[in-house]
Protein backbone atom coordinates (compact mmCIF):
# COMPACT_ATOMS: atom_id res chain seq x y z
CA UNK A 1 0.00 0.00 0.00
CA UNK A 2 1.20 3.43 -0.51
CA UNK A 3 0.85 5.14 2.71
CA UNK A 4 1.30 9.18 3.51
CA UNK A 5 2.45 9.63 7.20
CA UNK A 6 2.47 12.89 9.10
CA UNK A 7 4.49 12.93 12.82
CA UNK A 8 7.36 10.09 11.02
CA UNK A 9 9.94 11.44 13.65
CA UNK A 10 7.90 11.90 16.60
CA UNK A 11 8.02 9.40 19.48
CA UNK A 12 5.14 7.49 18.30
CA UNK A 13 5.45 8.00 14.63
CA UNK A 14 9.07 6.74 14.45
CA UNK A 15 7.96 3.38 15.32
CA UNK A 16 4.43 3.52 13.01
CA UNK A 17 7.44 3.84 10.09
CA UNK A 18 9.25 1.44 10.76
CA UNK A 19 6.16 -1.08 11.15
CA UNK A 20 5.06 0.07 7.80
CA UNK A 21 8.59 -0.33 6.08
CA UNK A 22 8.99 -3.77 7.72
CA UNK A 23 5.43 -4.96 6.43
CA UNK A 24 6.58 -3.90 2.77
CA UNK A 25 4.24 -0.97 2.30
CA UNK A 26 5.97 2.28 0.49
CA UNK A 27 5.52 5.33 3.23
CA UNK A 28 5.83 8.72 1.93
CA UNK A 29 6.78 10.90 5.45
CA UNK A 30 6.12 14.71 5.48
CA UNK A 31 9.30 16.31 6.95
CA UNK A 32 10.35 19.69 8.21
CA UNK A 33 13.68 19.59 8.51
CA UNK A 34 17.07 18.44 7.13
CA UNK A 35 17.66 16.12 10.26
CA UNK A 36 13.91 14.67 9.68
CA UNK A 37 14.33 14.31 5.98
CA UNK A 38 17.67 12.29 6.61
CA UNK A 39 16.14 10.19 9.00
CA UNK A 40 13.62 8.93 7.06
CA UNK A 41 15.30 8.38 3.63
CA UNK A 42 17.98 6.08 5.37
CA UNK A 43 15.32 4.06 6.77
CA UNK A 44 13.63 3.55 2.83
CA UNK A 45 10.88 5.58 2.78
CA UNK A 46 10.42 8.97 0.30
CA UNK A 47 10.44 11.82 1.70
CA UNK A 48 8.02 14.83 0.98
CA UNK A 49 9.53 18.38 2.60
CA UNK A 50 7.19 21.02 4.09
CA UNK A 51 4.78 22.05 7.27
CA UNK A 52 1.81 20.35 8.08
CA UNK A 53 0.40 24.10 8.78
CA UNK A 54 1.84 24.58 5.45
CA UNK A 55 -0.14 22.56 2.94
CA UNK A 56 0.52 23.73 -0.02
CA UNK A 57 3.79 22.39 0.29
CA UNK A 58 2.45 19.13 0.32
CA UNK A 59 -1.12 18.96 -0.07
CA UNK A 60 -0.54 17.36 -3.93
CA UNK A 61 1.77 14.34 -2.20
CA UNK A 62 -1.72 12.66 -1.42
CA UNK A 63 -2.83 12.04 -4.82
CA UNK A 64 -1.79 8.76 -5.24
CA UNK A 65 -1.93 7.59 -1.94
CA UNK A 66 -3.70 4.51 -0.57
CA UNK A 67 -3.76 5.91 3.61
CA UNK A 68 -3.47 8.70 5.15
CA UNK A 69 -1.95 8.28 8.97
CA UNK A 70 -1.38 11.51 10.90
CA UNK A 71 0.06 11.01 13.93
CA UNK A 72 1.40 14.45 14.06
CA UNK A 73 0.53 16.97 17.01
CA UNK A 74 2.85 20.71 17.76
CA UNK A 75 1.80 20.90 21.68
CA UNK A 76 2.03 24.34 21.51
CA UNK A 77 -0.88 26.84 21.15
CA UNK A 78 -1.50 26.68 17.33
CA UNK A 79 -1.95 22.69 18.16
CA UNK A 80 -5.39 23.12 17.26
CA UNK A 81 -5.45 25.49 14.01
CA UNK A 82 -2.47 22.79 12.94
CA UNK A 83 -4.42 20.02 13.49
CA UNK A 84 -7.28 21.53 11.52
CA UNK A 85 -5.30 22.53 8.22
CA UNK A 86 -4.06 19.23 8.36
CA UNK A 87 -8.03 17.55 8.38
CA UNK A 88 -9.15 20.32 6.38
CA UNK A 89 -6.28 18.97 3.43
CA UNK A 90 -7.22 15.53 3.84
CA UNK A 91 -10.68 16.42 3.41
CA UNK A 92 -10.30 18.25 0.21
CA UNK A 93 -7.70 15.65 -1.08
CA UNK A 94 -10.59 12.87 -0.95
CA UNK A 95 -12.99 14.96 -2.83
CA UNK A 96 -10.98 13.91 -6.06
CA UNK A 97 -11.02 10.48 -6.28
CA UNK A 98 -12.96 7.89 -7.22
CA UNK A 99 -12.38 5.53 -4.66
CA UNK A 100 -12.58 6.58 -0.53
CA UNK A 101 -9.38 7.74 0.92
CA UNK A 102 -8.43 5.47 4.11
CA UNK A 103 -7.53 7.72 7.12
CA UNK A 104 -6.37 6.61 10.75
CA UNK A 105 -6.58 9.53 12.54
CA UNK A 106 -4.94 9.81 16.17
CA UNK A 107 -7.38 10.63 18.73
CA UNK A 108 -5.90 9.66 22.65
CA UNK A 109 -6.86 8.30 25.84
CA UNK A 110 -7.26 12.14 27.46
CA UNK A 111 -10.54 12.68 25.43
CA UNK A 112 -12.66 10.43 27.85
CA UNK A 113 -11.86 12.37 30.47
CA UNK A 114 -11.29 10.81 34.17
CA UNK A 115 -13.24 7.35 33.85
CA UNK A 116 -14.56 6.85 37.23
CA UNK A 117 -13.00 3.98 37.80
CA UNK A 118 -14.68 2.26 35.19
CA UNK A 119 -13.08 0.33 32.31
CA UNK A 120 -14.06 2.66 29.51
CA UNK A 121 -14.81 1.50 25.85
CA UNK A 122 -15.24 3.59 22.74
CA UNK A 123 -19.30 3.17 23.73
CA UNK A 124 -18.88 5.01 26.57
CA UNK A 125 -18.62 8.27 24.91
CA UNK A 126 -16.16 11.01 25.57
CA UNK A 127 -15.14 13.88 27.99
CA UNK A 128 -12.45 15.34 26.23
CA UNK A 129 -10.13 18.34 28.39
CA UNK A 130 -10.98 21.44 26.74
CA UNK A 131 -7.48 21.84 25.41
CA UNK A 132 -7.96 18.82 23.36
CA UNK A 133 -11.60 18.57 22.52
CA UNK A 134 -11.34 20.46 19.01
CA UNK A 135 -9.10 16.85 18.47
CA UNK A 136 -12.63 15.27 19.11
CA UNK A 137 -14.49 17.56 16.59
CA UNK A 138 -12.02 16.38 13.94
CA UNK A 139 -12.07 13.35 14.29
CA UNK A 140 -15.55 13.13 14.05
CA UNK A 141 -15.26 15.51 10.91
CA UNK A 142 -12.98 12.56 9.35
CA UNK A 143 -15.38 9.96 10.30
CA UNK A 144 -18.35 11.35 8.67
CA UNK A 145 -16.88 12.73 5.42
CA UNK A 146 -18.23 10.18 2.48
CA UNK A 147 -15.12 10.44 0.72
CA UNK A 148 -12.83 8.98 3.82
CA UNK A 149 -12.73 5.86 5.29
CA UNK A 150 -11.36 6.65 8.54
CA UNK A 151 -10.68 4.95 11.90
CA UNK A 152 -9.51 7.11 15.02
CA UNK A 153 -6.99 5.53 17.12
CA UNK A 154 -6.92 6.63 20.91
CA UNK A 155 -3.78 5.34 22.24
CA UNK A 156 -3.40 4.75 26.22
CA UNK A 157 0.00 6.42 27.29
CA UNK A 158 3.07 5.60 25.22
CA UNK A 159 5.88 4.93 26.37
CA UNK A 160 9.34 3.42 25.29
CA UNK A 161 12.95 1.67 26.56
CA UNK A 162 14.11 6.22 25.87
CA UNK A 163 10.98 7.42 27.91
CA UNK A 164 7.62 8.43 25.93
CA UNK A 165 5.29 9.83 28.95
CA UNK A 166 7.83 8.23 31.80
CA UNK A 167 10.55 11.29 30.30
CA UNK A 168 10.14 13.03 33.65
CA UNK A 169 10.14 9.77 35.54
CA UNK A 170 13.55 8.72 34.02
CA UNK A 171 15.07 12.09 34.12
CA UNK A 172 14.87 12.46 37.95
CA UNK A 173 16.12 8.79 38.76
CA UNK A 174 19.49 9.83 36.32
CA UNK A 175 19.42 12.70 38.76
CA UNK A 176 19.20 10.47 41.55
CA UNK A 177 16.46 13.46 42.41
CA UNK A 178 12.84 11.95 44.16
CA UNK A 179 10.72 10.80 41.50
CA UNK A 180 8.22 13.40 41.15
CA UNK A 181 4.32 12.50 40.67
CA UNK A 182 1.91 15.01 40.00
CA UNK A 183 -1.58 14.85 42.01
CA UNK A 184 -1.89 11.50 43.61
CA UNK A 185 0.23 8.17 43.65
CA UNK A 186 -3.29 6.32 43.23
CA UNK A 187 -3.78 8.05 39.56
CA UNK A 188 -3.82 5.24 36.86
CA UNK A 189 -2.37 5.42 33.05
CA UNK A 190 -3.65 3.10 30.93
CA UNK A 191 -0.36 2.10 28.86
CA UNK A 192 1.08 0.81 25.61
CA UNK A 193 4.54 0.17 24.40
CA UNK A 194 5.14 2.44 20.94
CA UNK A 195 6.09 -0.27 19.15
CA UNK A 196 2.72 -2.29 19.77
CA UNK A 197 1.35 1.05 18.83
CA UNK A 198 2.52 1.34 15.79
CA UNK A 199 1.11 -2.74 14.98
CA UNK A 200 -1.76 -0.91 15.78
CA UNK A 201 -1.34 1.57 13.24
CA UNK A 202 -0.12 -0.87 10.59
CA UNK A 203 -3.02 -3.18 11.06
CA UNK A 204 -5.90 -0.01 10.59
CA UNK A 205 -4.44 0.94 8.44
CA UNK A 206 -4.52 -2.08 5.95
CA UNK A 207 -8.16 -2.50 6.83
CA UNK A 208 -10.10 0.62 5.59
CA UNK A 209 -13.54 -1.54 6.16
CA UNK A 210 -12.84 -0.61 9.83
CA UNK A 211 -13.97 2.63 10.72
CA UNK A 212 -14.85 4.34 13.81
CA UNK A 213 -12.75 4.67 17.42
CA UNK A 214 -10.31 2.36 18.19
CA UNK A 215 -8.82 2.08 21.78
CA UNK A 216 -4.74 0.63 22.16
CA UNK A 217 -3.90 -0.13 25.20
CA UNK A 218 -1.78 -2.80 26.92
CA UNK A 219 -2.31 -2.53 30.54
CA UNK A 220 -5.86 -0.85 31.52
CA UNK A 221 -4.56 0.96 34.61
CA UNK A 222 -1.11 0.80 36.46
CA UNK A 223 -0.77 3.88 39.34
CA UNK A 224 1.85 6.17 38.95
CA UNK A 225 3.02 5.28 42.40
CA UNK A 226 3.97 1.49 41.01
CA UNK A 227 5.19 3.15 37.53
CA UNK A 228 7.89 4.93 39.35
CA UNK A 229 8.49 2.35 41.56
CA UNK A 230 9.43 -0.17 38.76
CA UNK A 231 11.64 2.59 36.85
CA UNK A 232 13.45 2.81 40.22
CA UNK A 233 14.18 -0.70 40.45
CA UNK A 234 15.15 -0.80 36.87
CA UNK A 235 17.69 2.02 37.38
CA UNK A 236 19.09 1.64 40.94
CA UNK A 237 17.24 4.41 42.17
CA UNK A 238 16.33 4.12 45.61
CA UNK A 239 12.53 4.86 44.86
CA UNK A 240 12.21 8.10 46.92
CA UNK A 241 9.15 9.80 45.37
CA UNK A 242 7.51 12.97 46.06
CA UNK A 243 4.16 14.03 45.31
CA UNK A 244 3.25 17.82 44.07
CA UNK A 245 -0.60 18.77 44.18
CA UNK A 246 -2.26 19.32 41.37
CA UNK A 247 -3.16 23.22 41.80
CA UNK A 248 0.73 24.04 42.13
CA UNK A 249 0.79 21.14 39.27
CA UNK A 250 -1.21 23.48 36.57
CA UNK A 251 0.13 26.71 38.20
CA UNK A 252 3.62 25.57 36.92
CA UNK A 253 2.97 23.71 33.59
CA UNK A 254 -0.28 24.97 32.33
CA UNK A 255 -3.71 23.77 31.53
CA UNK A 256 -2.13 20.62 29.05
CA UNK A 257 -0.94 18.79 32.73
CA UNK A 258 -4.64 18.13 33.18
CA UNK A 259 -4.09 14.79 30.77
CA UNK A 260 -1.15 13.08 33.15
CA UNK A 261 -3.75 13.75 36.56
CA UNK A 262 -6.47 12.02 34.88
CA UNK A 263 -7.76 8.75 36.72
CA UNK A 264 -7.93 6.30 33.90
CA UNK A 265 -8.91 2.56 33.12
CA UNK A 266 -9.62 1.81 28.96
CA UNK A 267 -10.00 -1.64 27.11
CA UNK A 268 -9.29 -2.52 23.95
CA UNK A 269 -11.36 -5.16 23.29
CA UNK A 270 -12.63 -3.66 19.84
CA UNK A 271 -9.24 -3.33 18.08
CA UNK A 272 -8.28 -7.06 19.50
CA UNK A 273 -12.13 -8.23 18.37
CA UNK A 274 -11.65 -6.70 14.92
CA UNK A 275 -7.74 -7.19 14.15
CA UNK A 276 -6.39 -9.79 15.76
CA UNK A 277 -3.69 -7.29 17.51
CA UNK A 278 -2.46 -8.53 20.84
CA UNK A 279 0.12 -6.46 22.69
CA UNK A 280 3.40 -7.94 23.27
CA UNK A 281 4.54 -5.79 26.20
CA UNK A 282 2.05 -6.76 28.83
CA UNK A 283 4.03 -5.27 31.80
CA UNK A 284 6.49 -2.58 32.16
CA UNK A 285 8.83 -4.80 33.58
CA UNK A 286 9.43 -6.13 29.91
CA UNK A 287 11.15 -3.04 29.22
CA UNK A 288 12.54 -2.39 32.53
CA UNK A 289 12.98 -5.73 34.41
CA UNK A 290 14.68 -4.89 37.96
CA UNK A 291 18.45 -4.85 38.34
Amino acid sequence: MRIFLLGATGSIGTAVLRELLSAGHHVTALCRSDTAAKAVSDQGAAVQRGDMRQPEEWSEALKGQDVVIHAAITFDDEMVAADRIVVDTILSAADCRSTPLRVVYTGGCWLYGDTQGRIATEDDGFAPLPAFSAMLDHAHLLMNAPALATATLHPAMVYHEEGGVFDGMLADIKANRPVEIWGSRDIRWPLIHRTDLAIAYRLLAERPDLTGHFNAVAQTGVTIGEIAATLSRAHHHDGRQTCLPRMAVLAREGHWAEGPMLDQRLSSARLMQATGWSPRYNTLEQTFPPV
